[in-house]
C-alpha cells in the first residue's frame, strides 16, 4: 500500500475514535444538510484558474450542468476569501440547482464596489440580520454567524442554517483529513443528482454503492488526480461494503485487456466464501442458494468492454481446479493461434452471483490464457483478447497506463480502466447531453477503491496522455482477412500517387491482392499460378507511375496499380519458369531487363517483351539453383547465378567476366556481393568468396549442411539450426523451424528478421545482434519492413492465421 494511503487509513481509525461535537466551530458543520457535493479549497482563486485553463473541464464546458452550474456561480465572484472556502450544490424541491458559500468572515470579504447590475437590500430574520444581494438579476442571501460568512443562492437553505443543530460526525471526520495543499477537496454524498455512477455497470450507481466519497484533487491543465476515502453505513445495503472482511489481492485484468478495448472493471477478494456471503445479503437471498464452484478458486472478476461486447475474466489461483469446474464445458468450437474456445452452457452465472458487480449474462463461450479464465459472447472478441495478449499489446503495455497506474495501488478492491470513448459514455449518463467531448487525448482514465476497515480508500485519475513518439513499443494496428488461406509472404508496394506503401500478397486459388495500408483491399486479380519469389516494382513508361513485375511457373506478368494487365504482358511460357523473375536496370534509366530462369537456360527481355538480341549466354552446365543477380563494382556490371557445381559470374552480354579458378559443390544459397567479393556458401557450410581477379577462398564458419546465408556489402548474416550470427555476434534462439533470415537497410540502419513457423514469432534485431525492444510479436511469415505511411515510425506486415494478415508498428 502506498504511504499516503497509510496515512489516511491512520487518520480515519485516529478520528473514529473522537466523541460527537455539538458546537459549529468548523466550517462544515454549517453545510446544508441536503448538500449533494461540498467542495472545499484554500485558495479560492487558485481554484477558479484551474478550473479555467483545465483542458478536460474545458471539454465539459458545453455540456447543459456545466452551465447551469457556471450561471449560478456568478455571484461567487463577489467573493474573495482570505482562508478555505466552502461551496456547497443542492437541489431544491423544484430541482433547481442551489449553492452555498462558507467561509470566515472578514471586513473585505464581499467586494461590491463599481459593480453594474449589482443591488442589495437588508432583511431581518428572528433577530438575525440577513443581506440579500443581487447580481444581474441573480439573487443571492448571506448572514454572519459565529464569525463564519454563510451565502447561499436559496432562502430556505440560508432560513434553515439557524436552526441547524446536530452535527454531522462522519463528515467532520473527513473533513479533518482533508489536505489544504492540495487545488481542492470534495465530498460527494450518494444522495447527489448530479453524479449518478462511475461505472459501465448499469445495477452499480452511486446511490446503491456508498454513503459518500470524499477525496483530495491535485489538478493542472492536462490531469486530475483524486485521492480520498469512502464509507457507507455498517451494513450491506451499500455495494462497496461487499468487500468487508476481504483483502483487496493485485489486480490481473490488465494483462489480458487488448489495448484496443474500451476499458475494464475489475473486483478483487482474497476468499470467495466471504463475498459470497457478502452478496448473498446485499441481494438479499436464501442463505440456502450454492454458488456454482467455478468461483472457488478465483481472487479477481474482470470484465472488459468492448463497444456493445462484454468479456468476464476470471483469475485464477489454481488452474486444474477450475478446470475441473468447468467439466460438462468442453465442447471445442474453435481454435484459434493454438487456444482452443469452448462452449459454455451457463452464461447466468456471472450475473446470477455477482449482481450488482456484473450484469453481463450472455457469456455462453470461453477460452483459457494462463491463469485467466475468459468469456464472451463472441468469438471475435475472444480472438482480440488472444492476439493482443500473445503480442503483448494489452493495456498493461501501454505506456499511457503505465503512466495513470503511477497514482494507483497495485491492489484494489475496485478498479475500473475507461477507454475515451468509456469515460465520454460515463460522463453522459451523469449529464443532461449526449455529447462527443472529445477525449481521444485521455487514452486511460481510473478510479479504483481499497476495501479497509469499515471504509475505503479512493484514487482516481484522469490524465491526458504524452506524446507516444518516444515509446519503444510495437503494436498491432491492422487484421486483414482474405476470402482464403494466404500463399506467400505479403510485400510493400509504393503507391506513386501517395508516396506511401500498400501491401501485396497472394492467396492459395492464386488471387492476388493489392490492400491499402488501412486494410482497405483494392483490388483481387486471379493469376496464373503461383508467384515465383518477390514482386519487383518498375516504372515502365518512365513518368513516376509504377508497375508489379513478376513471374509464375508459365507467366511473366507487368501489372499496373489498378490491377490491369500491361500490354504485352503477361508473357506465356510453354517451360516451367523455375526461378524469380530478375528485373535489371544497369544503368537506372529505367532501360529494364527482364530475366527468366528456364531450367539451366536464361532468356533476357526488354519492357517490349522482346528477346534481347546482344544476350548471348545459351546454358549452364546444370539446372540453375540461385535466382540471377546484377552487381555493379566501379564501372562495371556483373551477371552472377550457380548450379550444384560451378558459380557464374557474367558481364551484360552475357559472357564470362569473371573464371573462378576454383570451383565447389554449392548449396541453394543465393550469391551475394560482400566485401567485393562474390560470396555464397557450399553444401557443406564453408563461405565461398571470389575475387575479381578469380581467385577462390573457402571458410569454414560453423555451418551445417541446412544453413542459411544473407548477405549486404559490409553485413554478413547466417542462420545455423538455432543460432543466428549477424556480422560475426552470434544469438542463440529457442529451438524451433525458422525462416531464412531477410536484411532491410532503412534510415541507414540495418535490421535482421526471422521468424519461428513453429512457436509463431517474429524476431527483429539490428546490425549488433540485439533484439529490438517488445520482440518477439506473433507472426507466421517472413515480414515486409517499411516506414509505409511517412510518419518516422517503421511498420511490418506478417502472416497471421492461414487466412490473415497483421500490420505492426514501432513506435
Amino acid at each position: 500500500m502506498k504511504p499516503y494511503l497509510l496515512t489516511l487509513s491512520f487518520l480515519f481509525s485516529l478520528l473514529s475514535c473522537s466523541n460527537p461535537k455539538t458546537k459549529r466551530n468548523e466550517l462544515i458543520d454549517f453545510a446544508p444538510e441536503n448538500a449533494s457535493i461540498i467542495v472545499k479549497t484554500s485558495n479560492f482563486e487558485s481554484l477558479k484558474n484551474t478550473i479555467t485553463n483545465s483542458d478536460f473541464l474545458k471539454k465539459l464546458s458545453n455540456s447543459t450542468n456545466y452551465q447551469k452550474l457556471e450561471h449560478v456561480l456568478e455571484n461567487t465572484s463577489l467573493v474573495k476569501p482570505l482562508d478555505n472556502i466552502l461551496i456547497c450544490f443542492s437541489k431544491d424541491a423544484k430541482d433547481s440547482l442551489q449553492f452555498t458559500v462558507i467561509t470566515k468572515y472578514y471586513s473585505g470579504l464581499l467586494k461590491t464596489d463599481s459593480l453594474k447590475n449589482y443591488s442589495e437590500e437588508t432583511l431581518k430574520y428572528k433577530n438575525k440580520i440577513v443581506l440579500k444581494s443581487t447580481l444581474n438579476n441573480q439573487p443571492f442571501y448571506s448572514t454572519i454567524i459565529d464569525s463564519t460568512f454563510f451565502a447561499s443562492s436559496s432562502k430556505e437553505i440560508l432560513d434553515n442554517v439557524f436552526t441547524k443543530s446536530e452535527i454531522n460526525t462522519d463528515l467532520k471526520k473527513v473533513y479533518s483529513t482533508f489536505n489544504d495543499n492540495k487545488t481542492c477537496s470534495v465530498i460527494v454524498k450518494s444522495n447527489s443528482s448530479f453524479i449518478n455512477t462511475f461505472t459501465s455497470e448499469e445495477n452499480l450507481q452511486l446511490k446503491n454503492f456508498t454513503n459518500y466519497i470524499a477525496f483530495d484533487v491535485e489538478a493542472n491543465q492536462n490531469e486530475i488526480i483524486l485521492n480520498g476515502i469512502t464509507k457507507a453505513d455498517d451494513s450491506l445495503k451499500s455495494a462497496i461494503n461487499l468487500f468487508k472482511n476481504t483483502i483487496p489481492q493485485e489486480n490481473q485484468t490488465q494483462n489480458i485487456t487488448p489495448s484496443n478495448s474500451d476499458g475494464f472493471m475489475s473486483f478483487t477478494f482474497d476468499n470467495f466464501k466471504t463475498i459470497e456471503s457478502n452478496l448473498l445479503i446485499f441481494n438479499k437471498k436464501d442463505s440456502t442458494y450454492v454458488s456454482p464452484s467455478l468461483f472457488r478458486d478465483i481472487i479477481e472478476v474482470g470484465v472488459i468492454y468492448q463497444g456493445k461486447e462484454r468479456a468476464i475474466v476470471l483469475n485464477s489461483i489454481d488452474n486444474i481446479a477450475t478446470k475441473d469446474a468447468l467439466a460438462g464445458n468442453e465442447n471445442i468450437i474453435d481454435s484459434y493461434r493454438e487456444v482452443d474456445i469452448f462452449n459454455f452452457d451457463n452464461p447466468l452465472v456471472f450475473s446470477k452471483t455477482f449482481t450488482p458487480l456484473v450484469s453481463f449474462n450472455n457469456a455462453n463461450m470461453y477460452c483459457v490464457i494462463d491463469s485467466f479464465f475468459v468469456f464472451a459472447d463472441s468469438i471475435e472478441l475472444l480472438q482480440n483478447i488472444i492476439t493482443n495478449y500473445q503480442n503483448k499489446t494489452t493495456l498493461n503495455e501501454r505506456y499511457y497506463f503505465k503512466n495513470v497506474k503511477e497514482y494507483l495501488s497495485d491492489e484494489s478492491s475496485i478498479l475500473c480502466l475507461y477507454s475515451p470513448s468509456t469515460l465520454n459514455k460515463v460522463i453522459n449518463k451523469n449529464l443532461e447531453d449526449d455529447l462527443d467531448l472529445k477525449l481521444d487525448k485521455y487514452h486511460t482514465s481510473a478510479i479504483q477503491f481499497i476495501y479497509d476497515y469499515n471504509f475505503a480508500h479512493v484514487n482516481g485519475v484522469i490524465k491526458k496522455s504524452k506524446s507516444s513518439a518516444s515509446i519503444n513499443s510495437v503494436s498491432e494496428e491492422l487484421s486483414i482477412k482474405l476470402d482464403t488461406d494466404i500463399l506467400n509472404r505479403p510485400q510493400f508496394f509504393t503507391n506513386h500517387i501517395t508516396q506511401q506503401k500498400e501491401i501485396v500478397v497472394q492467396d492459395i486459388n492464386n488471387n492476388l491482392y493489392l490492400i491499402s495500408n488501412e486494410g482497405k483491399i483494392i483490388w483481387k486479380k486471379k493469376l496464373q499460378g503461383p508467384v515465383l519469389g518477390n514482386i519487383n516494382q518498375i516504372d515502365i513508361y518512365k513518368n513516376g507511375r509504377l508497375q508489379l513485375c513478376f513471374a509464375t511457373p508459365n507467366r511473366l506478368y507487368v501489372i499496373d496499380r489498378n490491377g490491369k494487365d500491361v500490354a504485352p504482358f503477361p508473357g506465356k511460357f510453354n517451360d516451367k519458369i523455375t526461378q524469380p523473375l530478375s528485373v535489371f536496370d544497369y544503368d537506372k534509366k529505367k532501360n529494364y531487363r527482364l530475366l527468366v530462369t528456364q531450367g539451366k537456360y536464361l532468356l533476357m527481355y526488354d519492357v517490349r517483351a522482346k528477346l534481347v538480341n546482344g544476350f548471348t549466354f545459351k546454358s549452364a552446365n546444370d539446372n540453375i539453383i540461385s535466382q540471377p543477380k546484377h552487381f555493379r563494382i566501379g564501372s562495371k556490371d556483373y551477371l552472377t547465378f550457380k548450379t550444384k557445381s560451378k558459380l557464374y559470374i557474367l558481364d551484360r552480354t552475357g559472357r564470362s567476366r569473371v573464371i573462378p579458378k576454383t570451383n565447389a559443390s554449392f548449396s541453394n544459397q543465393s550469391v551475394f556481393l560482400h566485401d567485393n567479393q562474390f560470396t555464397t556458401s557450399t553444401i557443406n557450410g564453408n563461405l565461398y568468396s571470389v575475387k575479381i581477379n578469380g581467385d577462390v577462398s573457402l571458410k569454414n564458419i560453423g555451418l551445417s549442411e541446412n544453413h542459411y546465408l544473407n548477405s549486404t556489402s559490409k553485413t554478413l548474416v547466417t542462420l545455423n539450426e538455432n543460432k543466428l550470427t549477424i556480422k560475426g555476434k552470434t544469438t542463440e534462439l529457442d529451438f524451433g523451424d525458422y525462416t531464412e533470415p531477410c536484411i532491410f537497410y532503412i534510415n541507414d540502419k540495418i535490421y535482421v528478421t526471422v521468424t519461428d513457423k513453429q512457436s509463431h514469432k517474429v524476431y527483429l534485431f539490428d546490425s549488433l545482434s540485439k533484439m529490438i525492444p517488445n520482440f518477439p510479436v506473433y507472426g507466421n511469415s517472413l515480414i515486409a519492413l517499411d516506414d509505409i505511411d511517412g510518419d518516422r515510425n517503421l511498420e511490418f506486415i506478417t502472416k497471421g492465421e492461414n487466412n490473415s494478415l497483421i500490420l505492426y508498428q514501432i513506435n
